[in-house]
């Protein structure tokens, strides 16, 4: 494999959307064993999983690739370097199409792992027997009650930190505002406060169409893309209020397709490139 040298440095560049990160690769000079060699590489890069392994009788160039990287400036991109199933925290704010959350979250749960949020007002809104078995629903009642002591895990840190992925639909005019304005008020908001933005998050906003043409919503839009939060913007058709325009939310075969193939896209992205010296 021309891997017959004293000593040789690798790196591997995983694409992310903006730029390369590079991660140094340890080198095995003379054969190792597995346990030595993975011992090293766990000290130099915090415990990366391991992906694959090159070998010859020379030494052992084992091939890392992280689902959490720290680049040079510090930034953390998350990398689907494991098999496991995607982590999708699925919310819902205030909007009569939370009517439909339980089957977005039936369309996700087929191919992720999902946790779900609702806000109090959506409460009046979702049918939670609709809603699957195995789906977990966070209410703001859970953010307190699971709280006792100093040392307890707070809820909407623990659910940030969960997530690979997170899905506001409905998206109310009350929640963007909020959103654009940094109030965290509840658990949802607590929750997008406290994200980590290198992770995606998307919004489908639903709201009547003169709120959704009101300035004000133009402003938390402008305000929110700075954050880095993407948009499914929504569609023209007959609202619950009677109104036709545009303003209802995007369909939740739309949002789910859209989730998707993003993710999916970035872990092509994410395949490891390795360039020896």
């Amino acid at each position: 494999m021309g891997l017959f040298v004293e000593q040789f440095a690798a790196e591997v560049v995983l694409l992310s959307a903006n730029k390369p990160v590079f991660f140094l690769l340890a080198y095995s000079a003379a054969p190792r064993t597995k346990r030595s060699t993975e011992s090293r590489l766990l000290r130099h890069a915090s415990a990366p999983p391991l992906l694959t392994c090159i070998s010859d009788h020379c030494g052992i160039l084992w091939v890392m690739a992280a689902s959490e990287l720290i680049s040079a400036e510090g930034e953390t991109m998350v990398v689907d370097a494991t098999q496991r199933k995607p982590r999708i925290l699925l919310a819902a704010s205030g909007s009569v199409a939370a009517v439909k959350f339980a089957n977005l979250c039936h369309s996700f749960s087929e191919w992720a792992d999902v946790r779900a949020v609702a806000t109090s007002a959506s409460l009046h809104f979702i049918d939670r027997a609709s809603i699957p078995k195995d789906i977990i629903v966070y209410t703001d009642e859970d953010e307190w009650s699971g709280w006792k002591k100093l040392g307890d895990s707070v809820l909407h840190i623990e659910l940030r930190k969960w997530a690979d992925i997170m899905v506001i639909a409905p998206l109310s005019a009350n929640t963007l505002g909020k959103i654009a304005g940094g109030l965290c008020d509840n658990l949802l908001t607590c929750i997008v406060r406290a994200w980590d933005y290198s992770k995606p998050f998307f919004v489908a906003p639903a709201m009547n169409t003169f709120m959704w043409n009101n300035p004000f919503t133009e402003r938390h839009l402008i305000a929110i893309d700075e954050l880095g939060i993407s948009l499914i913007p929504p569609v023209t058709k007959r609202l619950a209020c009677g109104d036709y325009g545009n303003g209802a939310m995007a369909e939740p075969s739309t949002i789910y397709s859209t989730v998707r193939l993003f993710y999916e896209s970035k872990a092509q992205q994410g395949r490891a490139v390795v360039t020896l010296r």
